[in-house]
């Protein structure tokens, strides 16, 4: 157990009037049968649910200039406290459904109580001042772990859904081929810009044809912001295609586009420094 120093945002929700009976319950059906469906509901459950994050709050004295003279005043520091894997030395967040699943965390007696839900979350964990590999719901009890690369999986795939309106799944009635010629002053411009971001870990391009029109296809394997990493990719490949809805672009976490790439060589690979 040790202590971790992030900033969060305040949360209008008691930590009292927290409660999760539909993820509870979710939890102990997929843990009685760890089917692919049960697995699914439970993380969707997860997604949506408000979880108590145990933390030392302490105020700072801070000075800073106010009408050209020096004022002190505070700032407030969160600790979060660590759950530590004794083999590993990992550490986690842990999390909790409600204040009874909680209390059974001995050594945290007058911990504030802060409310977080997975976004923020996620946000933390994947946060490069962090060192956590994960975090872990009602350590103390009927507990699962979540550690990063799925977090940074589901974040990445929840996001996708609720960034777009028309999802594409597997056996729809798309087509995904290989461009009878690359277009090569787009994936220069591309390999121009991903090398300037550090997020990025590799990109792949296909042709993707849906609904009568065809258009390029580009899977992307990153951490961090979707919305940044995806309107950055368009913004640098507009002026390359004559159309913005022939451009179609997807997170590697997505399973129809882990098989839309399968064997294919990205043509953008981060180097390792």
């Amino acid at each position: 157990m040790s202590d971790n120093k992030l900033k969060v945002e305040n949360s209008n929700v008691p930590a009292e009037k927290i409660k999760n009976p539909a993820l509870i319950a979710a939890i102990e059906k997929m843990q009685a049968d760890g089917s692919k469906e049960n697995i699914d509901a439970m993380i969707t459950e997860v997604v949506k649910a408000r979880f108590i994050l145990p933390a030392n709050v302490r105020q700072i004295p801070q000075a800073h200039t106010q009408n050209g003279k020096t004022v002190m005043g505070n700032s407030t520091q969160v600790q979060f406290r660590l759950l530590e894997n004794n083999q590993t030395k990992q550490k986690f967040f842990g999390v909790f459904t409600d204040t009874d699943e909680m209390s059974k965390w001995n050594g945290i007696i007058g911990s504030h109580k802060v409310v977080t839900d997975f976004d923020s979350l996620a946000g933390m964990v994947m946060d490069p001042k962090s060192e956590t590999a994960g975090f872990v719901i009602n350590a103390f009890g009927k507990s699962v772990t979540f550690p990063k690369p799925m977090v940074i999986s589901i974040k990445q795939q929840f996001d996708y859904m609720r960034r777009n309106k028309n999802i594409i799944e597997n056996g729809a009635q798309v087509k995904i081929g290989e461009p009878k010629e690359y277009p090569i002053d787009l994936m220069a411009a591309l390999i121009n810009h991903l090398s300037t971001e550090p997020q990025v870990n590799a990109a792949f391009l296909r042709l993707i044809e849906k609904d009568g029109k065809v258009g390029y296809f580009i899977v992307v394997d990153f951490i961090g912001d979707m919305n940044s990493t995806f309107e950055g990719i368009a913004d640098v490949a507009k002026p390359y295609i004559d159309d913005e809805e022939a451009l179609t672009i997807m997170p590697f976490t997505m399973e129809f586009a882990r098989n839309a790439v399968k064997g294919i060589e990205p043509f953008y690979r981060k180097t390792e420094e």
